[in-house]
């Protein structure tokens, strides 16, 4: 009885061609989804397209100077990283130097300039009551508020409420003579020197003669200053409130809505920063607002910005105001009506989209721990990056150069495989990382092209593991069709475990690194990840359909896989078990 024939071979099972078509329909939908965005370059960082290297030096406060520390620098440096972030600056690198001064730089590129502009803003906001304002040089004229103005309203129901127009809103009243201001300014900070912690309790209060005097001597030094005050002068402005804690009155500048610089004399602060628990920008089309600033308040922040706004709202123009004071600079100076308990305010006025989120950004990332100055401010162009980039890829084509001649020379026609899934390789980590820049702000800088370039050998060891088996199986006496089938599982575990081990420490670098180091352990990854795509949906099942053409299944001697060159065994054929010997005798 004739033994029946076992089923095809794996070879002849195995379907190759999809999973070709798979990754080159992978191929094509990158490369529309990049033409389609508009991004067909990888975004550059700033050793490759330019930027601006910014120092930044922490000052201490007066009597605070521990507060300059490893803890409080890191958590600035995290409170500037997600600043720029948030703006959507790439590749941004944000690190200390020394014990007290931190390097940013910040690639050339959109919002650039206003990343430039917060990462060093302390964003120290205080809500001080207004006790006086005017236009700076104006001499006790009244003028517009501040831009841009604003007027919290309390939102219980999420819809502002009680928002009067920004040109209601005035500073020293135009009939108001300088000696009825004075006076004025003189009883509000006498009041505001009293330690009470109401209306009431300060009128009701009697401090000692010598408090009295102190406090009266306080506000005529205050209010001296307040006098000679230019806004006008950079110098003078930026100077304005140096030293001064959240107890104590201060002097501040801002600009109002027709650009023009307005100082003020601020009381003491009632509320700070972190009493905010969220701020956003908000396009308040329902009610015609605008662009507006919503804040939330903590639970301790919403009652004491409840009571302030409830003593302010007995007060007469401009003592009903409070301003919002950002690192010295008066942002708003919105008047209350009524005192606002909900927890919540919007600051609206002429807010434009970009300074509603400028505000909201920097107060939804924190205040920073320590007060920044600029140290030094350069510009970093791109010309040297460009040269260490063109060397670096003149080193990448000759060491790719001599991988395929090395593979023409040893592989011979399955160099040809080899440089398809290469190709293959480089037009998808190309394509991937054109779209990572709109996507997740990815930007390819020097060490990133590094790990690209490390990443030929990676992929080329791949493949040379796997021709290492067909060949292996070759010497073992098999035909190509099934020394391909069976080579597979064994290059397929060793493959996987190498990339494995490169992929891990790829993303402990990733982790345990900052700045450019990161883009050269996300590249290694990427690349690594993409190995494994490209062996088993190209290289594997382009060398499937190659074995059953006749230049490969024949053994020419230039396809890399002749028996005779490999000195492949004789053909392996079935063996039986030899037969027990039989006693003829007994036969």
């Amino acid at each position: 009885m004739a033994t029946p024939k076992k089923g095809r071979s794996a070879s002849a099972q195995s379907k190759p061609g999809r999973s070709l078509a798979l990754i080159l329909i992978a191929i094509a939908a990158l490369t529309g989804g990049m033409f389609a965005s508009g991004h067909t370059t990888p975004r550059l960082g700033i050793d490759l397209a330019g930027g601006t290297s910014i120092t930044l030096e922490a000052v201490p406060e007066a009597g605070n100077e521990a507060a300059i520390n490893k803890t409080n620098m890191d958590t600035a440096v995290s409170i500037m990283e997600r600043r720029v972030n948030g703006l959507g600056v790439s590749e941004a690198e944000v690190q200390t130097q020394g014990r007290d001064n931190i390097i940013v730089n910040i690639p050339k590129g959109t919002n650039s300039e206003q990343a430039r502009k917060q990462v060093g803003t302390t964003a120290k906001l205080y809500f001080r009551p207004v006790i006086a304002t005017e236009v700076s040089g104006g001499a006790g004229a009244a003028s517009p508020s501040p831009s841009p103005t604003g007027s919290p309203s309390d939102k219980p129901s999420g819809k502002a409420t009680d928002k009067p127009e920004a040109t209601d809103k005035g500073s020293a009243s135009p009939s108001a003579s300088p000696t009825t201001q004075g006076r004025a300014v003189t009883d509000a900070l006498k009041a505001d020197a009293t330690p009470s912690a109401s209306a009431s309790d300060k009128a009701k209060a009697s401090p000692s003669p010598s408090a009295s005097d102190g406090a009266a001597a306080d506000a005529s030094k205050l209010q001296e200053q307040y006098a000679k005050l230019d806004c006008t002068n950079p110098k003078t402005r930026s100077s304005v409130g140096d030293g001064v804690k959240a107890s104590q009155p201060t002097l501040a500048c801002g600009k109002n809505s027709q650009g023009q610089w307005q100082k003020y004399i601020l009381g003491p602060a009632e509320v700070d920063g972190t009493d905010v628990d969220k701020a956003q920008a908000v396009l308040n089309t329902q009610t015609g607002a605008g662009w507006t600033v919503t804040m939330d308040f903590t639970d301790r922040g919403g009652k004491k910005f409840a009571d302030i706004t409830g003593k302010l709202a007995q007060n007469q123009s401009p003592q009903n105001q409070f301003a919002i004071v950002l690192d010295g600079d008066v942002v708003s100076d919105p008047y209350v009506r009524q005192a606002l308990t909900g927890g919540n305010a919007e600051i609206s006025g002429n807010f434009n989209q970009q300074s509603a989120q400028d505000l909201a950004n920097m107060l939804s990332y924190g205040a920073l721990p320590l007060t920044f100055r600029e140290d030094s401010v350069s510009t970093v162009t791109a010309a040297l990056g460009g040269d260490q980039l063109k060397a670096g890829l003149i080193a990448g084509a000759i060491g790719l150069a001599l991988v395929v001649i090395y593979l023409l020379l040893y592989y011979r026609g399955l160099a040809f495989i080899a440089i398809l899934s290469l190709l293959v390789s480089a037009a998808l980590t190309y394509t991937i990382m054109a779209l990572l820049g709109p996507t997740i702000n990815f930007a390819l800088n020097l060490p990133a092209v590094c790990g690209a370039i490390v990443a030929i050998g990676i992929t080329a060891d791949s493949f040379i593991v796997y021709f290492e088996r067909v060949r292996d199986e070759i010497r073992e006496g098999r035909s190509l069709r099934p020394a391909v089938e069976r080579a597979w599982p064994r290059a397929r575990r060793t493959i996987l475990v190498s990339d494995f081990v490169s992929f891990l420490a790829a993303a402990v670098l990733f982790i345990v690194t900052v700045g450019k180091v990161q883009g050269f352990a996300f590249t290694l990854g990427l690349t690594t990840l993409l190995d494994v795509v490209v062996v088993f949906l190209f290289t594997k099942p382009l060398l499937t359909l190659m074995a059953r053409r006749p230049f490969f299944a024949n053994g020419h001697k230039w396809s890399g896989l002749d028996p005779k060159g490999l000195g492949a065994k004789p053909p392996l054929r079935r063996t039986r078990r030899p037969a027990a010997p039989v006693d003829t005798k007994e036969a």
